[in-house]
């Protein structure tokens, strides 16, 4: 099999080897305390998936598994997902969610785990009080629950691939996502190395669907590259937005929100209109006072260390909501602002790790909110570290007045 990635600049095609390890890896990486195939059954290697992990805090509860066999989507037996992260949601603008999940494995009793760069699932789940159900998937089907084949009917198909070659490409994750016009729009890292939950990237790119998620083409244009050597006809090199996050402001534009590679750096903002999402040269930058078209100028909006982040505008608080991962204190904040730039409020803290239950170690990063949030309550994904599998949480928003 051949796979084509995006790689300083260049299309590279070559023979996929066996998958590089990351540092949340289920099939018995270095961690350990990974998925380990048993009896066809994707399992932890400390016993199976049980019952979410349990945590109760003064505004936020986990309400179930997104992922995981002993989840309400089963996903081995439906997807072939024993163990996955991230879950970045958005709204389709066509009635769906779109997920969009990170290094995804399989059997893990065949050899590379089944081991997926990234996958992307369909739900049409309105009603999250009960947890977030994604439904079956249909070979052909640009609607159904996943990508599927013919031939591999119960087996979530890659979305863009990598060379999954170290130390040039390890993998290709997503970052974020957001519909605009019926186009899909899914943001991506290329990660060069892991170093625990610090990691080095080649670039960030953008990589487009017009058939819902079916098919997805990367679009070389929108690569800002991050890496110290000069790139002939680079579009930008950048390395401020190697991570992502949209949302369509009230005045019609894309903001989209970028940190640098790994989950210490600030958050950076820039603007650009709808249908000049795939041009670099239109966007502009926050620089703390104004709009600048200089990426360089751009100044953080909130400070360091943000994680994984997420926003979205409320409309039960009349304000946007940042959720993200502070990995020095263990713990997921939320923040809210009257407009994109902000000022952004102090943090809330939703979830503190060390108060989470059943899981050794089982403290959550990735908080990225569900666009079917409604009323008072707010939705979100998050993975946990020590069973790598993806949870949906639910968050009482008066707590952020």
């Amino acid at each position: 099999m051949t796979t084509t990635a995006i790689v300083v600049g260049t299309l590279i095609t070559g023979a996929v080897v066996g998958p590089a390890v990351a540092s949340a890896e289920p099939c018995g990486g270095i961690s350990g305390t990974g998925i380990t195939g048993i009896g066809g059954l994707g399992q932890q290697a400390a016993g199976p998936q049980g019952a979410p992990p349990r945590y109760d805090g003064p505004n936020t509860r986990i309400v179930d598994w997104v992922s995981g066999q002993a989840g309400p989507n089963r996903t081995f037996d439906r997807f072939g997902v024993t163990g996955t992260d991230l879950g970045v949601s958005w709204d389709n603008g066509a009635g769906q969610t779109l997920l969009a999940f990170g290094d995804t494995f399989g059997s893990c009793v065949v050899p590379g785990g089944q081991w997926r760069h990234n996958v992307v699932l369909r739900s049409d789940d309105a009603n999250l009080a009960d947890g977030l159900t994604v439904h079956d998937a249909a070979p052909g089907d640009v609607r159904s629950g996943a990508v599927v084949t013919g031939s591999e009917p119960r087996f979530a198909q890659q979305a863009v691939p990598a060379l999954g070659l170290a130390p040039v490409e390890q993998t290709v994750v997503p970052t974020a996502g957001i519909a605009v016009d019926g186009v899909q729009y899914l943001q991506f890292m290329s990660v060069r190395g892991w170093n625990g939950s610090v990691w080095s990237t080649n670039y960030a790119f953008t990589a487009t669907s017009r058939d819902n998620g079916q098919t997805w083409t990367p679009e070389p244009s929108t690569t800002r590259y991050n890496t110290g050597v000069t790139l002939p006809g680079a579009e930008q090199l950048d390395g401020k937005f190697q991570q992502s996050a949209f949302v369509r402001g009230r005045d019609g534009m894309v903001y989209q929100y970028g940190t640098p590679n790994g989950r210490l750096g600030a958050a950076y903002l820039g603007r650009v209109a709808p249908n000049e999402i795939l041009n670099l040269q239109r966007f502009e930058y926050w620089n703390g006072s104004g709009w600048s078209p200089d990426v360089a100028a751009a100044a953080p909006v909130v400070e360091q260390p943000v994680g994984e982040l997420s926003v979205t505008w409320n409309d039960y608080l009349g304000r946007f909501v940042m959720l993200y991962g502070n990995d020095v204190e263990g713990r997921i904040l939320a923040r809210t602002a009257p407009s994109p730039q902000g000022p952004w409020s102090a943090p809330t803290t939703l979830v503190t790790n060390n108060d989470i239950g059943n899981y050794p170690g089982g403290g959550l990063y990735a908080p990225f909110v569900h666009p079917r949030s409604s009323g008072d309550k707010l939705y979100f994904t998050a993975s946990q570290y020590s069973s790598y599998q993806v949870l949906l949480l639910e968050t009482d928003l008066d707590a952020l007045r």
